[in-house]
């Protein structure tokens, strides 16, 4: 009898300390799960705010590049100004927009540095040339074009500079997580981004 007792007691025990262990491996389960989880949602925020950033900054060359092209149309349609002249400008802005960066080519800084000198070039001599003419600036809606180029021109380094905050944050959070990137996004390539300082520091 005294057998039985102990053998039933040792199953008891058996079955709490299984019963046990499980409830710990399910709740690591679960704190691992909310771990994860909760890195996967920071990773596809900084995405998010990296992707909607590099948009207001395309958005706002874009604009600025086709106010270039209206201002030089206007140009050409006007008696102000050397027909020959503008051609060539429009020529070199559509060269401009040609050699424009993107999210992986500015990885090379000369890139980057190639277009703000050819695009700032351009922009300086488009304003000038308009602005020789006394009688051909005074209308309204040329000077609203030249004032958006200005403050569109100016614009650039408050986008870049928020741009480059956002990928810092997401260079460092790769850093620091390494080891869970593939259960966080198995799809990509988990790649840094290049920062518009790289440029400025050369």
């Amino acid at each position: 009898m005294k057998v039985k007792n102990e053998i039933w007691l040792v199953v008891i025990c058996s079955v709490a300390v299984w019963s046990s262990c499980n409830n710990r491996a399910s709740v690591l389960d679960k704190n691992n799960y909310t771990q994860i989880d909760s890195l996967t949602d920071t990773y596809l925020n900084l995405q998010d705010s990296l992707l909607i950033t590099w948009n207001l900054m395309v958005k706002d060359e874009n604009e600025k590049l086709k106010s270039m092209h209206e201002l030089l149309q206007t140009m050409t349609s006007s008696d102000f100004f050397d027909k020959n002249q503008i051609v060539s400008i429009q020529q070199r802005l559509e060269q401009v927009e040609r050699i424009r960066f993107n999210q992986k080519t500015m990885s090379n800084p000369h890139v980057v540095e190639e277009y703000d000198f050819a695009s700032n070039s351009l922009i300086t001599e488009i304003i000038s040339l308009a602005e020789s003419n006394s009688t051909f600036i005074q209308q309204k809606e040329l000077q609203s074009l030249i004032d958006y180029i200005n403050v569109a021109d100016q614009r650039v380094n408050y986008y870049r500079s928020d741009y480059d905050s956002i990928a810092q944050k997401f260079n460092l959070f790769l850093d620091a997580h390494e080891i869970n990137m593939k259960d966080i996004d198995q799809n990509a390539a988990h790649e840094k981004r290049p920062l518009f300082q790289m440029a400025s520091d050369n």
